[in-house]
């Protein structure tokens, strides 16, 4: 049934379109012309998160900040296996999904430090690179309190969702 949500979806669009006299076509090469510029304003932000993300990893200094954290977070009752997860989670989707597939790994699917994982994954966002994204094509210069906030953000949906989990 879901299949055929997305070309009804189409073909009410088009219909619509068709009565109201729209150039479809037109529209979405628009559209897309859009679309390029504004990838094009957003690369070089983009770019630049990227290589800073590679470079930190590759350095070994997340994996030290992240040894450090661990007793920290074991103490607000998160597993301290995850530590590194939780201090990467705000800078690299890919990483996070990677690190990811290493606790099922080695913990087993139904094991509470990967359902505390899985959870947080789901819950919490790559802060850095949204803000950069997003950031920049508005033109922010001064973002004050937003990366603070969605840090502390992160922070108490990682500590409730193992809450949460210890009770499921």
């Amino acid at each position: 049934m879901t299949v055929y949500i997305l070309p009804a979806l189409i073909i009410i669009m088009l219909v619509i379109c068709a009565v109201k006299k729209v150039a479809v076509y037109d529209c979405f090469i628009d559209g897309a012309r859009g679309g390029l510029e504004l990838i094009k304003s957003i690369l070089p932000y983009i770019s630049a998160i990227f290589v800073c993300i590679t470079l930190f990893k590759a350095s070994g200094l997340a994996h030290s900040i992240a040894f450090l954290l661990s007793y920290p977070l074991a103490y607000l009752g998160i597993p301290s296996e995850l530590a590194e997860l939780i201090f990467l989670i705000p800078l690299s989707g890919n990483g996070t999904i990677a690190l990811l597939n290493e606790i099922i790994a080695e913990y087993g699917a139904d094991s509470y430090i990967t359902r505390c994982a899985s959870v947080i994954c789901g819950a919490t966002e790559t802060i850095f690179y949204i803000s950069a994204v997003y950031f920049s094509t508005c033109k922010v210069k001064h973002l004050r309190y937003a990366i603070p906030v969605a840090i502390f953000s992160t922070l108490s949906g990682t500590i409730i969702a193992c809450a949460l989990c210890r009770f499921m």
